[in-house]
């Protein structure tokens, strides 16, 4: 039970840094950085990061069998290059909320397969819970304001809850053959290898690491070195959330890392308000609440489901 919350806490600490890191990616984006050369560092700048560490930790991350290296190359293939590549796709043609709530539907796929697929048996409080969390993000999101379904782009979106899905059940399923830092470390260097052939570095525009950002909302007027930014969002943004994820989801189940990850637009959304200087309206506010309520019903079910 203990390493049961020990692995929420872990969860919910992965989603607050990387709810923070909307933020500072947002500022980074504004200066003009490309959204797509912003991955490309961040991805590269973890996977070393994370190399060294593991290197150090337990010697080389990159040793593989034959036969393990399709499953490691689908899991980054997949599992990070796609879910960030879908998702950027999904947002250049829908409103980012309707993009975000269509992404967040990978609890509800990962329950449905381990209902049909792994004939497990699934509570009933778990769809009420995933029920009242997507809910909730509609209220948060307040979705009617700006409709707008493009085909591509739901395709996009969902094609991004499906990556998101095989994300969490393959981290799940190679957590007993490999360290927390080995999977990432593979994964992330998949989804470097895939940006560096698709955009070769030496076309990289350096000169956003060298400018001065302004910051936005309640910083207006403070500017920051365009590299401090980057380096931040790799290290705060990446590197730490994605061990936390990484670690949690080992202590308990794909689909509580799943459930927990719901927690992301809450918590960046309380970081627009604080650090940008948005504003919840009330039904906002109540959408929020009724994502955490749900959040804590389906929670409760997952821990019986796998």
């Amino acid at each position: 039970m203990l390493t049961k919350y020990r692995g929420e806490l872990l969860l919910a600490l992965g989603s607050l840094f990387f709810s923070a890191n909307g933020t500072i990616s947002k500022w980074v984006l504004e200066s003009g950085m490309p959204a797509w050369r912003l991955t490309q560092i961040r991805s590269t700048g973890a996977f070393l990061v994370l190399f060294l560490i593991t290197y150090l930790r337990s010697g080389n991350p990159l040793q593989a069998k034959w036969r393990e290296i399709p499953k490691l190359f689908l899991f980054g293939v997949i599992g990070f290059a796609g879910v960030q590549t879908t998702y950027f796709y999904s947002i250049a043609r829908l409103p980012v909320s309707i993009a975000l709530i269509l992404e967040f539907t990978s609890p509800l796929w990962i329950a449905l397969w381990l209902r049909y697929v792994r004939k497990r048996q699934v509570a009933r409080t778990m769809w009420v819970g995933l029920a009242s969390a997507f809910l909730g993000l509609i209220l948060l999101a307040q979705v009617w304001k700006g409709l707008t379904l493009n085909g591509p782009g739901v395709l996009g979106a969902l094609a991004s809850a499906f990556c998101l899905t095989l994300y969490f059940l393959m981290s799940k399923g190679m957590s007993s053959t490999r360290t927390s830092g080995e999977i990432l470390t593979w994964g992330l260097g998949i989804t470097a290898l895939f940006y560096a052939i698709i955009m070769p570095w030496w076309s990289y525009p350096t000169h956003y690491l060298t400018k001065k950002v302004e910051l936005l909302g309640r910083f207006h007027g403070h500017h920051a070195p365009g590299w401090l930014l980057v380096a931040s969002v790799i290290i705060f943004g990446t590197v730490v959330p994605y061990s936390c994820v990484m670690a949690g989801i080992i202590r308990t189940t794909a689909s509580t890392g799943s459930v927990i990850g719901m927690l992301e637009p809450v918590m960046a959304g309380a970081f627009a308000w604080v650090l940008l200087g948005e504003r919840f309206n009330l039904i906002q506010l109540i959408g929020a609440a009724v994502v955490l309520v749900g959040i804590a019903i389906a929670d409760r079910a997952s821990s019986t489901t796998e």
